[in-house]
């Protein structure tokens, strides 16, 4: 990144260190949302969210990490759960509380950094992670790992949906099974418990791209 300023005026990254989606992009997330939807933003939540929800899958405190504009979020809390909605992005951030308003929805959505996670100060029996995974590149899954370890309470459940290459006309940054059982694995708090093909929809895809569905336990 080039020389800065030192001020958050200058810095599109708030502070932060770019991931490396951003780095590659040379933009902050929030410009995805600046100028209309952005490609995995469907005004709608991810049908595989919603069969999670309809089968039980979320319980106690439940937090989205990446929740963008808040779908998912919205619709977990439509079910009487309480929902926190975490990004980095403020414009998306500002789209899903007047989304709560309109909707009457009772959920909270808050600025974070994915990385640090405990610096909200809670824990949660379900996370929801749906789409970021997949853009942390193999050096930067670690502290993510660790950060959504430090607000999991043992024995919940994290869920993750990301693209995979398997099959025709994949996403971006597709993710192997064996790439997500290096992630999350007892060496360091958990236990992936199934990973079942999905679908991720998204604006350029008729029927959606090829996803894992991962359901990991927190030891």
């Amino acid at each position: 990144m080039s020389e800065r300023s030192g001020t958050l005026a200058d810095d599109p990254f708030g502070g932060r260190h770019p991931t490396s989606h951003e780095r590659l992009t040379g933009l902050p997330w929030d410009a995805s949302y600046r100028e209309g939807p952005a490609p995995w933003d469907l005004g709608r939540p991810q049908p595989a969210v919603v069969r999670l929800a309809s089968e039980g899958g979320f319980a106690g405190a439940v937090l989205d990490a990446g929740c963008g504009t808040g779908e998912n979020a919205l619709h977990v809390a439509s079910l009487g759960l309480s929902v926190l909605g975490v990004d980095v992005a403020a414009t998306a951030l500002a789209i899903a509380r007047a989304k709560a308003d309109d909707r009457g929805i009772e959920v909270a959505f808050a600025a974070a950094d994915a990385f640090q996670l405990e610096r909200l100060g809670r824990r949660f029996e379900t996370v929801l992670d749906c789409g970021l995974f997949h853009t942390f590149d193999r050096d930067e899954r670690p502290g993510y790992v660790a950060s959504l370890a430090s607000v999991t309470e043992h024995d919940g459940t994290l869920y993750v949906l990301c693209f995979s290459g398997d099959g025709p006309d994949t996403g971006p940054h597709p993710i192997s099974q064996e790439e997500l059982r290096a992630a999350f694995n007892p060496s360091n708090g958990w236990k992936v418990a199934a990973i079942q093909p999905d679908r991720v929809q998204t604006r350029y895809h008729d029927d959606g791209a090829p996803a894992w569905l991962a359901t990991i336990k927190r030891i």
